[in-house]
């Protein structure tokens, strides 16, 4: 009884599921990518939510553009009637421009919808820049599933890429990115992987924006041994912890129906070293007499216990771990228990849970990676592995680079490029010269023009350096030829 997780795949056909919406509020910083939708049919609002939806042809240079056959349940969804699948290459990686430092719930959507005819569902892997999110099965979530995360980017640059790890084809239908205020969902490190987020009511809407107005996705949740409290009455949600519950998510609640049991919440896990972090948010909806009493313990395991609390009357509070619990096995157990002082039962309106994913494997360089794009679109390379990370993961080292490795956590640096025969035009570029740890230069068997960049003696690392067979002039910078009698081999 009360497993979470078993109850909310339904998250994808439901939604959209909500009605009565007021005007949209402000989406600033809001990036919603429908996938695969086409750049003329870019932007559009989306009926219910008022999302502003716009094409994804931007922030991708792969892919092609696949149309859902008719889902049950979401024939009226404008999201997610076309898809971008990925036929070439192994990695495929979306580019956003984020705020540095700035906390983000992320959300990718996937939903095959048989767009191919060929009803064999996809199941691949999702990154977060080098490193796994993710592993998306449309094979066991066959009517659709979505991954969400709360996670700072430490660049200005996020990528999101999809692995094929087998035969079928990576798809994605929707790429959704909302920032959270400072302070909030911060675990002690890494990002926050969501399990499940609920209200506790026997509603069967869905809240997301412009309820939520940082768009969190809200399912129903109640289970046969509640007791369900509601109120009409308007309830603060403009706490000090900066979590903007919306209020229709805050209007009902759950206690025990026996009033001398606890009130009890289980989940499974993916593993059992899963670390847990939970967000219990309370409000008192009910008009206390005098002589009433709620008060109760939280309890998550023999190590982990927290108390007395008292929801504030009509008033939101967020209740959380600062620090992540382990659960005992794979199944967490929390428990809200009366204290004996309580003339009433434990009371709680929603609950949000993660586990902390680890991004260990740091990015290349920042400075050599924004050199080695600037050189791309210079040269206008279209070249398939040119997609997400330079360096890492190694398995999908950019072809014509080689890297240096220190370890994880030290950023790689671009130690060779290999341009040859790649029929560049133009001249030598100068941001070549940003890649300061460069050793060895290819750029033979080209159309180059112009004269030899004197720059290029003013490259401490530079060691080998290939012009041969293009059409520079000019003659060669005396100090690149006196490298040459320090050492340097140039062609």
């Amino acid at each position: 009884m009360k497993n979470l997780r078993g109850l909310l795949l339904a998250f994808l056909i439901l939604s959209f599921g909500i009605s009565d919406f007021p005007q949209a509020q402000d989406q600033q910083g809001f990036i919603s990518l429908d996938c695969g939708l086409q750049a003329n049919e870019s932007p559009y609002t989306e009926p219910m939510t008022k999302l502003t939806f716009r094409s994804d042809a931007d922030f991708i240079k792969s892919g092609k553009s696949g149309k859902i056959q008719n889902v049950p349940g979401m024939e009226y969804i404008k999201p997610y009637t076309v898809l971008r699948y990925f036929p070439d290459g192994v990695r495929n990686c979306y580019t956003l421009s984020v705020v540095q430092d700035t906390n983000y719930l992320i959300v990718a959507m996937f939903n095959y919808g048989n767009y191919d005819n060929l009803n064999r569902h996809p199941k691949f892997d999702l990154y977060l820049g080098p490193n796994i999110w993710t592993t998306v099965d449309l094979q066991r979530h066959v009517n659709g599933t979505r991954a969400e995360i709360i996670h700072v980017p430490r660049s200005t640059s996020l990528q999101i890429c999809l692995v094929k790890t087998g035969t079928t084809t990576p798809l994605i239908s929707a790429l959704e990115l909302r920032p959270l205020r400072n302070g909030t969902y911060i675990p002690q490190s890494g990002s926050l992987k969501k399990l499940f987020r609920v209200y506790l009511t026997d509603s069967k809407d869905i809240v997301r924006y412009p309820e939520d107005v940082h768009d969190r996705l809200w399912s129903p949740f109640f289970m046969p041994e509640w007791k369900l409290l509601r109120t009409s009455l308007t309830v603060n949600t403009s706490d000090d912890n900066g979590y903007d519950i919306p209020e229709d998510v805050v209007v009902t609640a759950a206690t025990p129906a026996n009033v001398s049991s606890p009130l009890t919440i289980s989940w499974n896990l993916e593993t059992p070293d899963d670390l847990v972090y939970a967000y219990l948010h309370t409000a008192e909806i009910q008009s206390l007499r005098d002589n009433d009493t709620r008060e109760f313990n939280i309890s998550a395991g023999h190590d982990v216990n927290y108390g007395p609390v008292s929801p504030d009357e009509f008033l939101v509070g967020t209740l959380y771990n600062t620090s992540p619990v382990k659960c005992e096995g794979v199944t967490c157990h929390l428990q809200l228990i009366r204290t004996l002082k309580s003339t009433l039962p434990p009371l709680l309106n929603a609950i949000e849970a993660f586990i902390t994913l680890e991004f260990p494997q740091s990015e290349t360089n920042a400075n050599e990676v924004i050199a080695i794009k600037s050189i791309e679109k210079s040269y206008q390379l279209s070249r398939i592995s040119w997609q997400g990370d330079p360096c890492v993961p190694q398995q999908f080292l950019w072809d014509g680079l080689t890297c240096e490795y220190t370890n994880m956590s030290t950023p790689p640096r671009i130690h060779s490029l290999d341009l040859s025969s790649s029929e560049l035009t133009g001249i030598i570029v100068p941001e070549i010269q940003n890649l300061t740890e460069l050793q060895k230069l290819d750029l033979s068997n080209n159309n180059l023009t112009g004269a030899v960049p004197e720059f290029l003696a003013k490259m401490k690392s530079l060691l080998v350096i290939n012009l041969s067979k293009n059409n520079l002039s000019g003659s060669v910078p005396q100090a690149l030829l006196d490298k040459v009698k320090n050492g340097l081999k140039l062609k």
